[in-house]
């Protein structure tokens, strides 16, 4: 069972070895519309026993098939093709996330297209990356670094953006000779089923892309197998820190990219209105589920009061509507349980700072999970709700004496995925910038680069993704020393 406008031919199966093939047990994961909570989809619930075969399957071709050996060019060619395939499925992969987590059908478009482009850019990595160089050496007659594929790789991506996350995954993996099984949300399988077609459409050698969509006790296993040799993990910092346990167990190779708590620095030089337009409107993005949203909104003291009502009446003003309409411009969070998480941290803000708009589920709306854009003011930076990641549209205004100040603050947090500061002055956004212990920095918003590194400090992750960085994750390196030089260098 699946929407009309999405055709997935196996939604009962699991992608094993360049096969359908059923599980080992007869469950189904229900998929539920944050719009009308309705059941609109159902796949196969894969165990921990089918994960074992996945893994089996991604080795044999790591260990005994032509993937790991291809000549990068051939495998960028092929992973090329894969891109085209998904680049004719962009109308259904657009209907996937909107149903599934209700993002806006208006934006749909533009985050599958970005995701398919970036997948394309990647594929061309086969045709530029060094993969082998001559280096020099001072104790041998030829030294040769070689970058070699990790091996078999664990692909978990999360709910909020499945496509573009899984898709650059798999897309890094299979260009730097891994195979990789993909283990999608429980929530949004939908979109990591076309990635597999596409990847059976494309002629991708058995075994090197695989698919076992299940809950988290099969993810577990998985990552706890020890034929996978990497993990790649997007997802929360609580869930990345039990797949960093247990990867430092048996030193398996690992990349987490996880939550955020962001802030934004307004400066004296930036007008209210513009900043308030900014701030008002960038927490409403994905329904504030990103994970480099700027939900901290740091401003000098004496222009607090002024900056709240500026973004309550930019956030009394946004328009909240189900998610396939045309004027959205705020949807419903993703699943009750999202739903419930954020309206306990309002009920902390209410306990703890100024509840100046917001915090409730809209009148007009009688089902699905929303919640109206909410703005506390006056909130203490020790609080729980400017410590720990929300995950919805709630902004945090805090206030700072200074510049020194609005820095410190700032840097006071667990986490260190993004930042951004709101001034005129690029001399002034590059010192702070430099300052801010963050992957990320803008001027002016939420600024993201997909064909450029993606990461945090602190609690936010481990590695990079995205760029050319992107790509090192997923080799290993090899220093040969040579009494002579082979031919071909």
């Amino acid at each position: 069972m699946v929407p009309d406008n999405i055709h997935i031919a196996h939604p009962d199966k699991l992608f094993i070895g360049g096969a359908w093939v059923g599980s080992t047990a007869d469950r189904m994961i229900e998929i539920v519309s944050p719009n009308s909570e309705a059941v609109i989809a159902r796949v196969v619930d894969g165990t921990e026993a089918d994960m074992d075969r996945a893994v089996a399957a991604a080795r044999t071709a790591f260990d005994d098939g032509p993937w790991s050996t291809m000549a990068p060019a051939e495998r960028g060619a092929i992973v090329r093709r894969m891109g085209e395939e998904l680049g004719k499925r962009a109308p259904e992969l657009s209907a996937a996330w909107t149903a599934q987590v209700g993002g806006l059908a208006s934006f749909a478009p533009i985050m599958t297209g970005g995701a398919t482009a970036t997948f394309m850019a990647i594929a061309g990595y086969a045709d530029s990356f060094p993969f082998v160089e001559k280096r020099p050496a001072s104790q041998v007659h030829t030294a040769i670094v070689a970058q070699e594929p990790a091996g078999v790789v664990a692909a978990i991506a999360p709910w909020n953006a499945p496509y573009g996350i899984m898709s650059s995954k798999v897309a890094y993996a299979m260009v730097a000779g891994c195979t990789v099984i993909m283990k999608p949300s429980p929530e949004t399988p939908l979109e990591a089923y076309i990635i597999a077609e596409a990847a059976e459409a494309a002629g991708v050698p058995a075994g090197v892309v695989n698919l076992v969509a299940a809950g988290r006790d099969a993810s577990d296993h998985l990552v706890r197998n020890p034929g996978i040799d990497k993990v790649t993990f997007t997802g929360s910092t609580l869930a990345g820190k039990r797949i960093g346990e247990v990867c430092a167990g048996r030193v398996a190779r690992c990349t987490l990219e996880l939550g955020g708590k962001s802030a934004a620095i307004v400066r004296d030089d930036f007008p209210l209105e513009v900043a308030a337009a900014i701030l008002g409107n960038t927490i409403t993005i994905m329904s504030g589920q990103v994970c480099a949203m700027l939900s901290r909104a740091i401003v000098p003291r004496h222009r607090h009061d002024e900056l709240a009502d500026a973004i309550a009446k930019v956030m009394q003003g946004i328009r909240i509507g189900h998610s396939d309409a045309p004027d959205t411009q705020l949807g419903p969070v993703a699943m009750k349980r999202q739903l419930e998480r954020v309206e306990e941290y309002v009920a902390l803000g209410r306990a703890s700072a100024d509840l100046v708009t917001g915090g409730n589920r809209p009148a007009h709306m009688n089902s699905g999970y929303f919640i109206e854009p909410t703005l506390f003011a006056n909130v203490d930076n020790k609080s729980r709700i400017a410590q720990e990641e929300i995950f919805g549209p709630v902004l945090c205004l805090i206030p700072a004496d200074d510049e020194e100040d609005a820095i410190r603050i700032a840097n006071d947090s667990a986490f260190g995925l993004n930042g951004s500061v709101l001034t005129n002055d690029a001399d002034a956004a590059y010192r702070i910038g430099r300052r801010i212990r963050a992957g990320g920095f803008g001027q002016n918003g939420m600024k993201m680069e997909f064909g450029l590194p993606f990461g945090g400090f602190k609690q936010s992750g481990i590695g990079r993704e995205g760029g050319v960085e992107g790509l090192h994750a997923y080799l290993e390196t090899k220093t040969m020393l040579l009494d002579a030089t082979p031919s071909g260098f």
